[in-house]
């Protein structure tokens, strides 16, 4: 029966004293305060009592919120089955191969007139091959009108595509009243269609920049390019939209917040470039009503979606201009309240929830397709949610999701204990068990990768997790090198559980070792520590000074 678990404020006053030692034999037996028997009902250490839950007391016994489990929704899936579909879809596809190689032709030819007309209107203003400049004034205004050639292109293309006609609702704002725009994304239709509507400035993925005649036409857009990763493009972007709004003599400026297209059964979370100006904003919200073809750029690859939309007889598409919305009075809320005011007039006019899904969950899951699991929706963790409550980035949470795949989920992403403690080369002991269950409350034998990631996010919240692991280190570490050796790793491990295996035992110190030069470094510690907190259970002796015994 272990002790009663140390306070928190036990924490409060770095345990510098009495570090571990170094092994001094080569067997790397205990020093005088353990105890070593001959069978295999040995005495380990734990961190938990035998009756006890929660092996992280001595950081918080404050828990990760109860799971909510695989949500039903998913913002992203194309319900078009891939190739089937049934007669009636088989013979429209047949009947409508003349046509689609007809549209096909139109399409080419349309691509074709819009780049020529676009490298005139660009030539001896911009460079046709290269990017615009930051702080480029807007285009004079014949070569705006000559833009019209292929903004007419642009129409015909949607022809091709079977938008033959297009409702609309309402009507654009007048640029002075609002000189943002903001819409749903469900597939690349939108971006057509508003450059032949409106012919605004576009913020875009630096990626597009590369595509061929698309690239030369959306620089005569006067583009805004922005890298989502980099937190020095999204500052010099939302300065260029402040620019670029604030004027009236550029067109203007139309953005997708979702950042990534969707079903549109769903609205995902905004981002804020938009919003973070404070120019009033004109929502636009773009629906496809259809029965058996989905037209959104989901799970679908862009060549069999333009094949899908050249064999139908029509494509539907509806377009409607909401009212103006203003930002707060109150400019410390601005953005946040903005973009939430602005969602939830664009969730009420298309009837969907809005979610806390994001561009990182499409990351996700898409990195899960790439890996061939199955079920891969089940993979995202509603990033958005994740970031706000957490403060864990996309980069963080794909970083997370590698060891994820790595520990071989089950067709319903899903991880068993075995599987997860094996990725790090240990044994399903008690308190691995006990530390597994702190991911799902022990309600189940497995866990998610949601609940794994939270879980972890959760442990490093703690305000006392960065000061166990650096206690968790001088306590550990040899005084003399000031690292710690695979010989003492072990020695701190028997403090709390059964040794593993040598192979085991060896994955473990290649775990810790990030550096891979054969010794665990402070840098080394604190980074493992921080990509899986929860290994810090097993320091929990060392950190308290403490030994709990458990009979196993």
């Amino acid at each position: 029966m272990a002790s009663a678990s140390p306070s928190p404020a036990s924490l409060s006053t770095p345990l510098l004293s009495g570090s571990i030692a170094p092994a001094r034999a080569a067997n790397g037996h205990a020093n005088n305060h353990r105890h070593h028997h001959d069978d295999d009902s040995d005495a380990a250490a734990s961190v938990c009592d035998a009756g006890g839950g929660d092996p992280f007391t001595f950081l918080s016994e404050d828990r990760p919120p109860r799971d909510r489990g695989v949500s039903p929704a998913d913002p992203f899936r194309n319900a078009t089955p891939a190739w089937g579909g049934g007669v009636y879809a088989w013979a429209r596809t047949l009947l409508l191969l003349p046509v689609a190689a007809l549209r096909l032709a139109l399409f080419g030819l349309a691509i074709a007139i819009g780049y020529a007309a676009t490298w005139v209107a660009l030539r001896g203003w911009a460079a046709v091959q290269e990017r615009p400049r930051e702080g480029a004034g807007p285009m004079p205004a014949w070569r705006r009108r000559l833009m019209w050639i292929t903004r007419i292109s642009a129409r015909c293309i949607l022809f091709s595509f079977g938008y033959h006609w297009i409702r609309k609702k309402g009507r654009p704002a007048p640029r002075e009243l609002a000189p943002i725009v903001v819409s749903n994304h469900i597939s690349y239709i939108e971006p057509i269609f508003f450059f032949y509507e409106l012919f605004p400035t576009i913020v875009s993925s630096e990626s597009h920049d590369a595509l061929p005649f698309v690239g030369t036409i959306i620089r005569a857009m006067q583009v805004i390019y922005v890298d989502r990763f980099s937190p020095a493009s999204r500052k010099a972007a939302v300065n260029e939209i402040k620019r670029k709004a604030a004027c009236n003599s550029f067109p203007r400026v139309l953005l997708f917040p979702e950042g990534t297209t969707t079903n549109g059964r769903f609205l995902i979370s905004f981002q804020h470039g938009a919003f973070i100006p404070g120019y009033p904003v004109q929502p636009v919200v773009v629906r496809y009503p259809h029965v058996h073809f989905d037209q959104s750029w989901g799970n679908i690859s862009l060549l069999k979606l333009m094949f899908k939309m050249f064999t139908q007889f029509h494509n539907f598409m509806e377009v409607e201009y909401l009212p103006v919305v203003y930002p707060p009075e109150i400019k410390q809320e601005n953005a946040l309240h903005f973009a939430e005011d602005t969602s939830c007039a664009m969730a009420r006019a298309l009837n969907v929830l809005p979610t806390s899904y994001s561009y990182g969950d499409s990351m996700i899951m898409a990195r899960a397709v790439e890996a061939g699991k199955a079920n891969c929706s089940n993979y995202m963790v509603q990033m958005a949610w994740v970031k706000d409550m957490y403060g864990v980035n996309t980069a963080e949470a794909m970083e997370l999701l590698e060891n994820f795949l790595a520990m071989n989920p089950d067709s319903d992403g899903r991880v068993k204990a075995q599987e997860f403690w094996a990725h790090f080369g240990l044994d399903c002991s008690p308190l691995c068990k006990k530390i597994f269950h702190y991911f799902n409350s022990g309600i189940t034998d497995s866990i998610t990768f949601r609940q794994f990631l939270v879980g972890c996010a959760h442990l490093k919240k703690q305000s006392l997790f960065q000061g166990a692991c650096e206690t968790a280190f001088e306590k550990c570490r040899n005084p003399e090198t000031s690292d710690i050796s695979r010989g003492q790793l072990a020695d701190v491990l028997r403090l709390s559980m059964l040794l593993p295996s040598d192979d085991g035992m060896l994955r473990l110190f290649k775990t810790f070792d990030v550096d891979g030069d054969e010794k665990i470094s402070r840098d080394d510690f604190l980074t493992c520590l921080g990509r899986f907190p929860f290994l810090i259970a097993f320091f929990a002796a060392p950190i308290n000074g403490e030994v709990y015994i458990e009979i196993v």
